[in-house]
């Protein structure tokens, strides 16, 4: 029994599943969980002294990859004059400038402690100020695990087969309505039938929970243009994509503009953090000023306020990050689908900027109906016998991949290699 095994053993005594999030469990790709030491740039060394090039990335928020020396440094300086005061500090207010700046779509903005919380609030804040009560939601699409968004979900809950929770009331649901994604005549009925109490619809602009599925520029446009003619408020979920896909989000890219925007992830630069945002109208009815109640002890705490801040200027400074990140991308696309095409392998590779997937299907994919026929066993196979040869993929077929700044083109190489070699034993 190696040390990893030994730690699982001893967390599944006290903690549900061993686990504090479920994909970290593995139970997707058959085996116990790598127990982390520590990370530097893009790799991650486990308890047992192993070492992998990393494109979990945490999930998206390290897109300078991990331990980067100069902002670290910063937070231990944050540390000696106190962790979290229940008082304002200015760099919420510094954070809160940048993020105003970056976004033309947010006018004010607050700061929560995950990206749950900000979805939550942002559908409150808009069943507040439109006063009315149902919500529409894409399959597939994953916004945290409130109550409310718990319905067709991705990430976890579709790795597990759980796509709406136990434990969520079906009449705290029953406003929640289904669309498909890509699918505009789905929500046009929807709105034809509730139109008249539809008070938000809430999307990723860039699913990212159901593996990566680009949007159609159609259907997001066009989604724009009938909330607006219908008094719906549009709902940007971009906890992922926010500052990771372009400085300005995936609303910079596809040149439209929410009525709120739910941020997370990158704007902590890896500890706690979230944050929603949008017109001054709508958000001044968040309290003090408004009837919208949120609150949080740790809402815009002092060292994931640092983080975010040193994240979003050393981005602001040089966005050329981003067109390094895409290249690279595209190389990692472009010759895995080299590997794919002379195996004829049922493989699917979808990438939106720096952000990938490879589905074990051959099929095009556009929404949830296209992932969910995904060779399960396969993609877990596919896992198992990358984590022997040093690379640490997502644990689960419906989670991206992420780059970061940390990566090489060696670093790509060496996967690529290793790819075709683990791709050519099962094909």
């Amino acid at each position: 029994m190696n040390n990893s095994n030994s730690i699982f053993n001893r967390a599944k005594k006290v903690i549900p599943g061993g686990v504090n999030s479920p994909v970290r469990a593995f139970g997707a790709v058959g085996i116990d969980p790598i127990f982390v030491k520590s990370a530097l740039g893009s790799k991650i060394y486990d308890v047992d002294g192993n070492e992998y090039i990393d494109y979990i990335c945490s999930w998206g928020p390290l897109i300078f990859g991990h331990s980067k020396k100069e902002f670290i440094s910063g937070v231990e300086e944050i540390m000696m004059r106190g962790t979290s005061y229940g008082l304002p500090t200015e760099i919420e207010v510094s954070m809160a400038e940048l993020i105003v700046d970056a976004y033309p779509s947010i006018d004010m903005v607050r700061m929560v402690s995950s990206g749950t919380e900000a979805t939550m609030s942002a559908i409150r804040l808009a069943r507040g100020y439109t006063k009315k009560n149902k919500i529409i939601k894409f399959e597939g699409c994953y916004h945290g695990h409130s109550d409310s968004l718990l319905v067709k979900s991705g990430s976890g809950t579709l790795t597990y087969f759980e796509p709406t929770s136990l434990g969520v009331p079906s009449k705290v649901v029953e406003d929640t309505l289904v669309a498909k994604y890509n699918d505009i005549e789905s929500v046009k009925k929807l709105i034809e039938m509730y139109g008249d109490d539809i008070a938000t619809v809430i999307v990723e602009p860039v699913a990212g929970n159901m593996g990566v599925v680009a949007p159609d520029i159609k259907f997001m446009k066009e989604l724009r243009r009938i909330t607006e003619d219908n008094n719906i408020l549009l709902i940007f979920d971009e906890v992922i994509t926010g500052f990771r896909v372009s400085y300005g989000g995936a609303q910079e890219v596809l040149g439209i503009k929410p009525d709120i925007t739910c941020l997370g992830k990158i704007i902590g630069g890896g500890l706690p953090v979230g944050a929603y945002g949008g017109r001054k109208e709508i958000m001044e009815l968040v309290s003090p000023l408004g009837g919208v109640y949120q609150a949080g002890t740790l809402s815009g705490n002092p060292l994931a306020m640092h983080m975010g801040y040193k994240t979003l200027k050393a981005l602001k400074n040089d966005k050329s990050l981003y067109t390094k990140i895409e290249n690279l991308a595209i190389y990692f696309e472009n010759e895995l689908n080299r590997i794919i095409q002379d195996l004829k392998a049922p493989l699917t590779v979808t990438r939106f900027k720096g952000m990938l997937c490879i589905f074990f299907i051959d099929n095009e994919i556009k929404s949830y109906d296209d992932v969910k026929g995904s060779d399960l066993k396969s993609y877990a196979e596919f896992f198992r016998k990358m984590l022997k040869e040093g690379v640490i993929l997502p644990p689960a077929q419906f989670e991206g991949l992420f780059l970061s700044d940390a990566h090489t083109k060696e670093d790509v190489e060496t996967t690529i290699v290793k790819m075709e070699k683990v791709l050519r034993k099962m094909y």
